[in-house]
């Protein structure tokens, strides 16, 4: 490297913009240094470099070169090159600048979720390691559909042409009246995508910046892609999609290079990855990319055999923190070298530099799995709603439940609906009953298994079938809660005042905060010694269920212990929300949902709507009603929860759900910001912070170790002002380098 005091300009662009890895809210901002006329060539937009800040050397991203800078006086110089890949697009650049806008938060910090960590070995290597694919393969072939093949339309009262097109034997049904809600609106693109025709300032998300759109008619008939996929010529394959009136217009969108927005509501039953699969082909084979984004790896797992099935060996890339610092790298450079153009991934492949983007997709967005831990805290639907508005691409929100945000995508025109038909319903959906907890059966196993007669009967009838059933327990371990027998009042340790837990049979009592046995309670109240089991746990569930009967497997998931599936017999499995294994090649003859209290009753805002997405996500792995299929919901049935689940009917409850939280002001009708901190610090917060004008504050209220949390609420219109005022003073505190630290959360999902 030429000597500093030798060192020259570069003789083109001599000005780089750089942002430098400094977490300081007040240096959230681009920086010029010169560049070297040896650095010159390898100091490329999007590369890592090191500079001198404040002294020392610090590592930065080159975001832009320029003919000169704005800045009086002497510029210092770029010191290194670290790579001189360029692993950041101008469009992930953008995008980050626009998520850390929203959430109140750095560049920076939002850099480092959208890029690995460099792997130097991988980078370096003579030839990077194919994970994947060439970009251009060769066309996948699809399946020629008969032109006489039942359309959509048609089925709406036609059930058993349902049937017979999912392979299910039903007996016939009485359809001389239409079903409520199958008039589901046609999905509507927009005229052409934005990498085509130049469009409006992108309305921030929730809010319809689209012109006006040409409805697309919804048939279930062979379509041949007119736009950019002409040169394939290849038909619509219809699939699973055929049982959504907006399905195949969807598909037929994508495939002509539009841009269609859609919240989906799958059926219950359904193969989603399937689905995702068939929509990313039809993206693929216009000739843009796509993001997929999951919640868990077994959700990615499966998506990614769906993909390799559709799609072909190599023709995407699967990103996870579980592949290794080195693979996940090797695979982000396929997709920043533009050799593939299907990402799919947890959270973190919402940033994926995917080239010529086309669809963004999330599954399951209510799962909080999708909000990210780290600040500034985004939530992978958002940064996915913000990149199609920056972008102009496709986009789909699918789940079997429905979000209030995805409420509010349809309810502002910004997206359109893709739901089955009723009569779709009737056909794949299970038998679903409530049962009172309260009335245990006579059979003495039921009252040893802690079951209603008639979840008791649907397990008994199900492993006579000899199909699995699915027990769903809301809580981990054994006994998680205990209380005092006498008095009822909660156990709880007398060194650090937290909640007393029975790990196992057999095992004295311990708190679950300090791990210190309590052989020797005694209840402060009333003086007791005797402990009583308060909440149940999927272990004692378990060993409860293995004893009232004898001789049946018996599988826990939950935990540290996750499986992924179980095999097709008869057996017992239990599990927490969210550790449902899949039947291999089946489902499940019973699913008992227990002890839903559990999840009602939560202090949060969204517990009517987590209960309801996790017991859809349990009741949809049953198998259809004509061959046995039934979900127990131990609950009372005029529940509004359990209602939307009886009528499966997801819709209801966020419209529901939404239009309560319109009333009361909260997200997303409103945008919220969380404070939390010292009392002291957040006085001093409040008093550098310009709130925007008819804000209003909350609290604040007293947490664990002297920290105080408050919420600030806006309307939507100035969810901008408060994030920028909220930026704005964390910078002016982060100056004068104030001693404690307040956390800033935009619409934090645990309010309460």
């Amino acid at each position: 490297m030429t000597k500093r005091a030798d060192r020259q300009p570069a003789m083109r662009l001599p000005v780089a913009r750089i942002c430098v890895d400094v977490a300081l809210p007040h240096l959230d901002r681009v920086f010029d240094y010169q560049v070297p006329e040896d650095l010159s060539e390898a100091a490329r937009p999007g590369t890592r470099v090191k500079v001198r800040f404040s002294g020392k050397l610090l590592d930065g991203w080159l975001l832009e070169r320029a003919d000169a800078t704005e800045h009086a006086g002497k510029l210092a110089w770029l010191e290194k090159v670290v790579s001189g890949e360029p692993v950041l697009r101008p469009e992930i650049v953008q995008l980050a600048r626009e998520i850390a806008d929203r959430y109140a938060g750095n560049l920076t910090d939002v850099l480092r979720l959208a890029v690995p960590p460099r792997h130097a070995a991988v980078e370096k290597g003579a030839a990077v390691k194919k994970a994947v694919a060439p970009a251009e393969p060769d066309p996948v072939p699809r399946p020629e559909i008969v032109p006489d093949a039942p359309a959509v339309a048609e089925v709406h009262n036609a059930p058993s042409v349902v049937a017979r097109s999912l392979g299910i034997a039903v007996s016939p049904v009485d359809t001389k009246s239409p079903a409520p809600g199958s008039q589901s609106a046609a999905g509507e693109q927009r005229p052409a995508p934005a990498r085509e025709q130049p469009s409006a300032a992108p309305a921030p998300a929730g809010q319809s910046s689209r012109a006006p759109e040409t409805p697309v008619r919804a048939t279930g008939q062979a379509v041949r892609a007119t736009g950019p996929a002409a040169k394939d010529a290849r038909p619509i394959a219809q699939g699973g999609w055929g049982h959504y009136p907006s399905g195949q217009a969807f598909l037929r969108a994508l495939a002509d290079g539009k841009s269609p927005r859609a919240v989906w509501s799958a059926l219950p039953g359904e193969q989603w990855p399937a689905r995702i699969a068939t929509a990313v082909a039809e993206t693929v084979a216009s000739g843009r990319g796509a993001v997929v984004v999951v919640a868990d790896a077994r959700d990615l797992d499966r998506l990614d055999a769906a993909l390799t099935a559709e799609l072909g060996e190599g023709r995407h890339a699967a990103l996870s923190a579980a592949l290794g610092p080195a693979e996940r790298y090797r695979r982000f450079l396929t997709l920043s070298r533009g050799e593939i153009k299907v990402a799919i991934g947890t959270r973190a492949a919402a940033f994926a530099p995917v080239e010529d983007l086309g669809l963004v997709c999330i599954w399951d967005d209510g799962d909080d799995l999708h909000a990210e831990p780290r600040a500034p805290y985004p939530h992978a639907r958002q940064v996915l709603l913000s990149r199609a508005q920056l972008t102009g691409c496709a986009v789909l929100v699918g789940g079997f439940a429905r979000s209030a945000e995805a409420q509010l995508l349809l309810e502002t025109g910004w997206a359109k609906e893709i739901a089955p038909v009723r009569e779709a319903l009737r056909v794949v959906g299970p038998r679903i009953v409530t049962a009172d907890d309260r009335q245990l059966g006579r059979d003495p196993g039921a009252v040893a298994a802690r079951l209603p007669s008639l979840a008791w009967q649907a397990a008994r009838e199900s492993l006579h079938a000899g199909n699995a059933v699915l027990v769903q327990v809301p809580r981990r371990g054994y006994v998680p809660v205990v209380s005092c027998q006498d008095c009822r009042e909660r156990a709880r340790c007398v060194q650090c005042s937290g909640p007393l837990s029975l790990p196992g049979q057999n095992r004295p009592a311990a708190c679950r905060w300090c791990a210190r046995p309590a052989a020797d309670f005694t209840c402060p109240r009333c003086g007791g010694h005797r402990l009583r089991a308060a909440i149940t746990g999927v272990r004692r569930t378990a060993e409860e269920l293995g004893r009232a009967l004898p001789g049946v497997p018996v599988r826990t998931s939950g935990g540290e212990t996750v499986l992924a599936s179980v095999p097709d017999e008869a057996s017992l499995v239990l599990a927490t929300p969210g550790a449902e294994p899949v039947v291999d090649g089946g489902g499940y003859g019973a699913v008992l949902l227990l002890d839903t209290w559990a999840l009602l009753t939560r202090a949060d805002l969204r517990a009517a709507e987590e209960a309801l997405r996790r017991w859809m996500t349990a009741a949809a792995l049953a198998l259809p009603a004509s061959r046995g299929g039934t979900v127990v919901v131990v609950a009372d049935g005029a529940l509004v929860p359990v209602q939307a689940l009886l009528r499966w009917d997801p819709g209801w409850l966020a419209a529901r759900e939404l239009t309560d939280r319109r009333e009361l002001g909260f997200p997303p009708a409103a945008r919220m910001a969380s404070l939390t901190g010292s009392p002291a610090a957040l006085q001093d917060f409040l008093a550098a912070t310009d709130l925007p004008a008819g804000s209003e504050q909350l609290g604040p209220l007293e947490l664990p170790e002297h920290q105080e949390r408050l919420l600030v609420r806006v309307k939507r219109s100035d969810a901008a002002s408060l994030a920028h005022a909220l930026h704005a003073a964390a910078g002016v505190r982060s100056a004068r380098k104030a001693p404690e630290p307040v956390r800033v959360q935009l619409d934090p999902l645990d309010m309460l």
